[in-house]
């Protein structure tokens, strides 16, 4: 079992900042994709973006140039640097990894409980 936890949520004023972190632990033997997801109440779940072990990178059309996703494969981290928010950036932000704890597990995909980001003045 592999557990994903989030942590940097809070409550930021429109154009503000703020970095997300997503440390995964219990039996890792490796972690392919990780990437960010985003759910507000009401609305259907959507990537944010995702990153691969070397550093390969994907986004969402609504957050290119504003937000970064990096990750330290030493760690186990995952990170999305959050810049120019705005109102419609609130959301529950998920973490996600595919992850095995053996050679011959097969992937399995994880998810994180989430932390809530409010952006509002």
């Amino acid at each position: 079992q592999v557990q994903l936890v989030e942590s940097g949520g809070g409550l930021v004023q429109p154009g503000g900042s703020l970095t997300l972190s997503c440390a995964a632990s219990g039996s890792i033997f490796s972690i392919n994709v990780m990437g960010w997801y985003r759910q507000a109440p009401g609305t259907r779940r959507e990537l944010v973006a995702t990153i691969l072990p070397d550093s390969s990178t994907n986004y969402a059309d609504f957050v290119k140039g504003r937000f970064t996703i990096s990750r330290d494969n030493a760690k186990n981290t995952v990170y999305l640097q959050m810049n120019s928010l705005k109102p419609e950036d609130t959301a529950v932000y998920v973490c996600s990894a595919d992850a095995r704890s053996t050679w011959w597990d097969s992937w399995r995909g994880y998810w994180g409980q989430g932390t809530q980001v409010t952006v509002s003045s």
